[in-house]
């Protein structure tokens, strides 16, 4: 028997507001019942003597020392910019305001 119907995939469709053929109801109503039977497979695996990771790997930091380095001046900053006002960036007004 199947997990999924085609009536439940055209819900789910409609509530993902997905236009779905008739031809794909049916197509997904195989394809999803499918995905739901190798869940059940790997769901019924014994997970008992199985210890929960937080990483696949042992706990090692990757980061690198923090080291404060020099950044640009303002003239450098701004030497790309499309529009400058100053020492500032020019940008468009956008709430209006004098």
């Amino acid at each position: 028997m199947s997990a999924i119907s085609r009536d439940e995939v055209a819900h789910l469709a409609r509530l993902s507001r997905l236009a779905v053929t008739e031809e794909e109801l049916d197509t997904f109503a195989g394809q999803l019942d499918s995905i739901l039977e190798h869940v059940k497979v790997v769901t019924e695996l014994g997970d008992a003597d199985v210890e929960p990771l937080t990483l696949p790997v042992g706990n090692v930091n990757a980061g690198r020392p923090d080291v404060p380095a020099g950044g640009l001046t303002p003239q450098q900053a701004l030497s790309g910019a499309p529009a400058v006002e100053g020492d500032r960036f020019a940008v468009p007004r956008i709430l209006g305001e004098e």
